[in-house]
């Protein structure tokens, strides 16, 4: 190595540290930006064909990506308020004492109620889930910037398109064939998991949502709430229709709650999550993104489920981004090792 290169080298590692400094806190954003242009770069390739402009076409896509993100949120923050204004102490006292007495008629049930359902624990509660809305609240503030962020690199991302990833092909250390076969493959991988958890989570999201019309409810407001809720794997929605069906058993009827219930577990559940959903991403796959990449759904499972469990809600995107790109990577150093 030269003394001028060696020079260069030493420059650019000072201005990548500089920059880290400087960019540090808003990491996780960039990132997330950057998967998920990677994710609809097909979308703003045809958008750039369409409009003949990569300015227009950012401004495009910028858009439908806020109107994806912040509108249902708005939404539900707007009519959240009003809900949760109409819970009293009363009401949660009466619904966990309906609980007690259901439980109470279940043997060996009785000395569990008599210890956890008691007045005096059902006053802690209340007061612990006050302290939890207020903790919500200061996570949603956080939220909502480091969603703002990935909003605007999204869109200079989109904006400055190949010049962007082409930079990211030069700057790794492999042949440009193989760069972009990566780049390919963790691309084909977000744009199938992104597409895919959108359909299921607005199909997800109108099936609870015709049920809780049906009994008079708000379908819009209980149908976004499911929607966001079946994005987390296993208990999504458990988290939804649990609490509505024992409201529901207090303040309507048990028959309700029970219909409530069963066709969340049967209909949307089971039905709709185990065997439709699979076949959602198979056709999203095959008919609408002409994609032969091989995607092991259980892998993308898994890394969903770790991915949300370490970095929340922007972990859907990051797990199967890091998972894939670590399966491309694997393969290329395995490549250059028969070599």
């Amino acid at each position: 190595m030269t003394k001028t290169s060696l020079m260069v080298t030493a420059l650019f590692v000072l201005g990548i540290i500089g920059a880290y400094s400087v960019y540090q806190p808003f990491i996780l954003s960039i990132t997330v930006a950057v998967l998920l242009s990677m994710a609809t770069f097909n979308l703003t390739k045809g958008l750039v064909n369409w409009t003949g402009s990569a300015h227009v076409s950012a401004a495009i896509s910028t858009t439908l990506l806020m109107m994806l993100l912040f509108a249902p949120i708005i939404y539900l923050a707007t009519l959240g308020v009003g809900y949760i204004s109409q819970l009293d102490s009363a009401g949660i006292k009466e619904t966990i004492h309906t609980i007690k007495g259901f439980m109470d008629g279940i043997p060996f049930m009785h000395r569990f109620t008599e210890a956890y359902l008691n007045d005096a624990q059902i006053n802690t509660y209340i007061q612990e889930s006050t302290s939890y809305a207020t903790a919500v609240g200061g996570a949603g503030l956080g939220f909502m910037k480091n969603m703002f962020f990935v909003v605007v690199f999204y869109f200079f991302i989109n904006y400055y398109g190949n010049r962007f990833f082409d930079t990211i092909l030069e700057l790794l250390p492999v042949s440009a064939e193989k760069g972009s076969r990566m780049i390919e493959e963790v691309s084909a991988t977000m744009e199938v998991v992104f597409y895919s958890v959108i359909v299921t989570a607005i199909f997800e999201g109108f099936l609870f949502g015709i049920l809780m019309s049906y009994f008079g409810f708000n379908g819009l407001f209980f149908g976004v709430i499911y929607g966001f809720a079946s994005l987390i794997p296993v208990i999504g929605g458990i988290i939804v229709w649990a609490p509505v069906s024992l409201y529901v058993w207090t303040k309507i009827d048990s028959q309700t709650a029970i219909i409530i219930a069963s066709y969340s577990i049967i209909v949307i559940s089971i039905i709709a999550d185990t065997f439709v959903k699979p076949m959602i991403i198979d056709i999203i796959k095959k008919d609408f993104l002409k994609s032969t990449i091989k995607i092991n759904s259980i892998v993308i499972f898994f890394s969903i489920l770790a991915g949300m469990s370490t970095y929340g809600f922007w972990g859907m995107i990051l797990g199967p981004a890091l998972t894939s790109f670590l399966i491309a990577i694997t393969k290329v150093y395995l490549d250059y090792s028969e070599k």
